[in-house]
């Protein structure tokens, strides 16, 4: 590299954090060992040594895992380079692989080493910025009688508004940035950062912020990146509340007001209140209800929604008596439930809201209202709706729409099950309708526009959807080994004989369908399954290889293989034998290819509905063996296992019956 200094071999910070903020530390344990909840965390015996008594302690909220036996400790990173033996940047592409983040080897470059740089700069001026306006709020005049007047007059103890870094910006337009220069932080991340303005005319700086009580924004490691800013004028004329705009440091959309305070809270609770504004949640923490966090006024983000889904599946939205406001945001809110989250809705009074509610009542009050007016957030969205349609046969089918709309959005067939058969009650209106409804608008959300029951062609890169496939259940990881040769074999088949074929069919104005292949693997990908017979797999790998060929040349390709164990199975399986003589019977035989859409569908259900089957005997034995053995733990474990292959063997029941021919 000449004189310069030598490059270092590097995974780039935007790819370091996004691993750790996605890979959630008791997903990436999980993997390896049982958990059982207990309290806010999680534990089970350590995977690094051995015990019968768990001390292996995963927090959801720190993000760590703590053995109390051996000692060791970590984050996800340390857990994988500790349980499979890798070094940093190898566990880095293994969560990279597990949560689809593309990982990739680079020198750090002199403009890397100055991005990095750059971001903690910013980071040390607002964090500056915080301590300048804190001082300012406690030891100036003016922040103690206006600032500080403000924040008591509306119930804020001074231990509250410290916790929250509550701050006064003074009324000199030019107060923190002349401190900042003085401190010696350059004007440039001044300016980034989006604390200071540099004026045209002279090109000085001035503040953001100033004659605004200042409400700082922290990341959830408890770091200072933005602020809000509240004028306490009466003028219209003056904005009530500034923000800090984006900068490197701080994305609207990735970030939650509060989440840093309740972290710890929601995760010991399992649950989340969202609401509107910093007051809103400060309020709340001081009655006691600290699972709180504010989207500050801005539409939900799939990102903060994620990173809420990090600590809980459950959240309740609070709602003042704003009509107008809620059916706004309803659509909004359809994107928590396509995450996959449990949605609740308090609705305060008319001329209420959290905050205002919060300091008119005691804390005991706050969460018995809190407790008694949760409502489902589907029922919730029926009452509101009905209202408005009264026998207006239009408007209610428009509200039926609706309500479909967000049910379809569910991920979880179960869920969704239990809402149509609820809503089905709620507007008496058949099941068999609602779901018919709901499937529809599913297609139609993975393939854009579809006509009758056979799917569109989907967007380039688009993930594939199978509507003939309603079950909606993944297979735990524990029977995912389980070997079913007959099974394995009838995949196989139709994968040689119809892989290139088009699943549902194609003609002119359905050219591009699935293919039998892409729904094989996309089906057995989604349940991480991998044929057991070596040779079966060896030839699904190798088909995969050699697809673009057309279905003659691929069979061709394999009856002339080297491998002649490859040969005789492919032989076997184009060339079965059928006991049909009649020959008028047989040429009035439909051929196969007409019955793929069920045909092949009904083989993936009917190969998971038999290693789920053939697991459920195995552990049915290991149950009766750990009761022998007086071993609650493991009976336990097993029992819960059970439960849940039970449910998926109901479920593929269900679903083999409805593709019966």
């Amino acid at each position: 590299m000449g004189s310069g200094a030598s490059l270092v071999p590097m995974i780039s910070k935007e790819t370091i954090d996004k691993i750790l903020d996605t890979a959630q530390i008791e997903d990436v344990v999980g993997d390896f060992v049982a958990l059982r909840r207990r309290g806010a965390n999680y534990m089970a015996c350590c995977p690094f040594h051995n015990e019968k008594t768990p001390s292996f302690s995963v927090s959801p909220s720190k993000g760590i895992f703590k053995c109390f036996g051996c000692g060791k400790a970590g984050n996800s990173v340390n857990f994988i380079m500790e349980h499979e033996q890798l070094g940093y940047v190898d566990a880095l592409k293994y969560l990279g692989r597990k949560y689809s983040i593309d990982v990739t080897d680079k020198e750090e470059s002199p403009q890397d080493a100055e991005n990095r740089l750059r971001s903690e700069s910013l980071m040390a001026v607002t964090q500056f910025a915080s301590e300048f306006y804190a001082n300012s709020l406690w030891n100036t005049d003016q922040g103690i009688s206006v600032g500080l007047g403000y924040f008591r007059e509306r119930g804020f103890d001074d231990e509250l508004i410290k916790k929250f870094m509550l701050g006064w910006a003074p009324s000199g337009r030019d107060s923190m940035s002349r401190a900042a220069l003085k401190a010696g932080y350059k004007r440039e991340f001044l300016i980034a950062a989006g604390l200071s303005i540099e004026r045209d005319n002279d090109k000085e700086l001035v503040d953001r912020f100033y004659e605004r009580v200042m409400f700082p924004v922290h990341t959830i490691s408890g770091r200072v990146i933005a602020f809000g800013g509240r004028t306490l004028k009466a003028e219209k004329t003056v904005a009530k509340y500034i923000n800090s705009p984006e900068s490197e440091i701080y994305i609207k959309s990735r970030t939650l007001y509060g989440i840093y305070f309740a972290k710890s809270s929601i995760t010991k609770r399992q649950k989340c209140y969202l609401v509107e504004g910093y007051t809103d949640v400060i309020s709340f923490h001081k009655a006691g209800v600290e699972n709180v966090v504010a989207s500050s006024g801005t539409s939900l983000t799939t990102e903060q929604i994620r990173l809420i889904k990090r600590f809980t599946p459950e959240v309740t939205i609070l709602y003042d008596g704003d009509a107008a406001g809620i059916k706004a945001s309803l659509r909004g809110i359809d994107m928590l439930l396509e995450e996959g989250l449990r949605i609740k809705v308090v609705l305060f009074p008319d001329g209420e809201d959290p905050d205002s509610f919060a300091r008119k009542n005691t804390p005991e009050e706050l969460r018995k209202f809190l407790d008694e007016s949760e409502e489902d957030f589907i029922a919730f969205k029926t009452r509101l709706l009905t209202a408005e349609t009264k026998r207006d046969p239009i408007q209610r089918a428009r509200l039926i729409q609706e309500v479909v709309a967000s049910i379809a959005v569910i991920p979880d067939a179960i869920n969704r099950a239990v809402y149509i058969e609820e809503c089905s009650l709620r507007l008496n209106i058949s099941e068999e309708i609602l779901s018919q409804e709901v499937k529809k608008l599913r297609r139609k959300k993975q393939y854009g526009a579809y006509s009758g029951d056979a799917p569109a062609t989907p967007e380039p890169g688009a993930p594939l959807y199978f509507p003939v496939l309603e079950t909606g259940e993944r297979l735990p990881q524990f029977i995912t080994n389980t070997y079913c040769e007959p099974a394995e074999k009838e995949l196989l088949y139709y994968l040689i004989k119809f892989g290139e074929h088009p699943l549902y069919g194609a003609d002119e104005e359905n050219p591009g369908s699935v293919t039998v292949s892409q729904f094989i693997l996309t089906e057995l990908s989604n349940d991480d399954l991998e044929l057991q017979n070596l040779v079966y797999k060896s030839i699904f790998d190798e088909y995969y290889i050699i697809k673009e060929r057309s279905q003659e040349e691929i069979q061709k390709y394999f009856m002339n293989h080297p491998n002649r164990e490859f040969v005789n199975v492919v032989l076997d399986l184009l060339h079965q034998e059928h006991n049909l003589t009649i020959k008028q019977f047989v040429a009035e035989i439909p051929p196969e290819e007409q019955h793929l859409s069920i045909t092949v569908p009904k083989s993936i259900l009917i190969y998971k509905a038999k290693i789920t089957s053939i697991a459920y005997q195995g552990l049915c034995k290991d149950l009766s063996q750990a009761d022998k053995d007086n071993d609650e733990s493991r009976k336990n474990e097993l029992m819960e296992q059970l439960q849940i292959l039970m449910h998926i063997r109901n479920s593929f029941s269900k679903e083999l019956k409805r593709l019966t021919i």
